[in-house]
């Protein structure tokens, strides 16, 4: 048995929970550009959950509209149908991943981690020029959306994985490799895969362990770059950054001119404040410019 089988079997034997069928309809509908916000609009509409968090995404201090937005289709118009489309994917993520409660995982630490990523990788994104930069957002999110589920199917395994990361001493991808044979990004791949999601979701995702391949073009790799670095950004669990001198390395390379590390961070800083209420999620308690701030110091030390 193979590696990736015994992988595949692992998911298999998890039974993960189907996605809604108003975000299936939504993949589907994406397939065509004929497709507009009318048509978009029905299947969100038709769900009643799924049209409560499109419009309050909409009118949330995060696009700063001067009047309320109360219609699905001109939210679409107005926001467009990629952001809405990835919004109502990785909301109904967001709502099917597992909660281990076991040992040191924290559910809520991961998805705050995992916004901070998201608009890390868009802010990236469209610095280096890449027009799509929702995608990444959507795809950097996404990007640990395993671990919850490889921490509830492998139980005292994979919590003893998390307990020796150390607060970020050795990442977690080089535990598992070295334990499994594969890496929650393999996994990740691989459920995107059986969720039917965007071919394009699956490679950002599977791929944003390898920023060492893609860092050295960033511009024919852009998603790649943006996402990969993503990844390096510290959990909000940890008093420090300890990849902070890898991560700045490879931003230096990938932006050249564009803005600073702690421009970048302090706009994601801004950007989380204003879209976390949007999925009733808490600040954490220090913020990426903080800690960038503090490691910096300590590093000159």
């Amino acid at each position: 048995m193979t590696q990736t089988t015994s992988l595949k079997d692992l998911l298999a034997g998890a039974q993960l929970p189907a996605l809604p069928q108003s975000a299936i309809r939504l993949l589907e509908l994406a397939q065509d550009p004929e497709n507009g916000p009318a048509e978009f609009a029905i299947p969100i509409e038709a769900d009643p959950g799924l049209t409560g968090q499109v419009l309050r995404f909409v009118n949330s201090s995060y696009f700063g509209f001067s009047r309320e937005i109360s219609n699905v289709k001109l939210a679409i118009t107005l926001v467009g149908i990629r952001t809405i489309k990835n919004f109502a994917l990785w909301s109904a993520v967001f709502s099917l991943m597992p909660n281990p409660k076991s040992g040191p995982f924290d559910l809520k630490s991961l998805w705050q981690d995992s916004l901070r990523r998201g608009l890390f990788a868009r802010t990236v994104g469209k610095h280096l020029g890449l027009k799509d930069a929702e995608d990444l957002f959507a795809a950097a999110l996404l990007q640990d959306m395993a671990i919850p589920l490889l921490a509830k199917e492998l139980g005292d395994k994979y919590r003893t994985l998390i307990e020796n990361r150390n607060e970020g001493e050795t990442r977690i991808s080089d535990l598992e490799r070295e334990t499994f044979g594969w890496t929650h990004a393999d996994a990740g791949g691989v459920i995107a895969r059986g969720w039917s999601l965007p071919e394009g979701f699956a490679e950002l995702i599977e791929s944003h362990l390898d920023l060492d391949d893609y860092v050295d073009s960033p511009k024919q790799n852009p998603g790649r770059v943006a996402v990969a670095l993503s990844a390096l950004l510290p959990a909000t669990a940890d008093e420090s950054w300890k990849e902070l001198s890898r991560f700045q390395a490879a931003y230096d390379k990938a932006m050249g001119s564009g803005p600073s590390v702690a421009e970048t961070l302090e706009q994601v800083d801004k950007d989380y404040e204003e879209f976390a209420p949007v999925l009733k999620l808490a600040n954490p308690s220090v913020t990426l410019t903080e800690i960038y701030q503090k490691s910096t110091e300590n590093a000159a030390v």
